[in-house]
């Protein structure tokens, strides 16, 4: 069984299209910089370790922040 399940991240993130190029964008920061954000992971490849923050919600989508910021805009109007 994968860890984490599909099922679970796709609780975080609306699309598995959007899962695929987030958990990709973050791999690749891990590779480059590796600034790792939990203590323990379960993987030992990038991709599993970007996936495994996206399900703790260390990662989220940049445009996830937008739409919750217009929102506000919206209702403060």
């Amino acid at each position: 069984m994968l860890y984490p399940s599909i099922d679970s991240l796709l609780e975080k993130v609306p699309s598995k299209y959007l899962l695929v190029t987030l958990g990709a964008q973050r791999a690749r920061e891990l590779k480059d910089k590796e600034n790792y954000q939990l203590e323990d992971y379960k993987s030992h490849k990038d991709v599993g370790k970007a996936l495994e923050e996206v399900n703790e919600g260390l990662v989220q989508l940049a445009y996830e922040e937008e739409v919750n910021a217009k929102a506000v805009e919206t209702e403060q109007e």
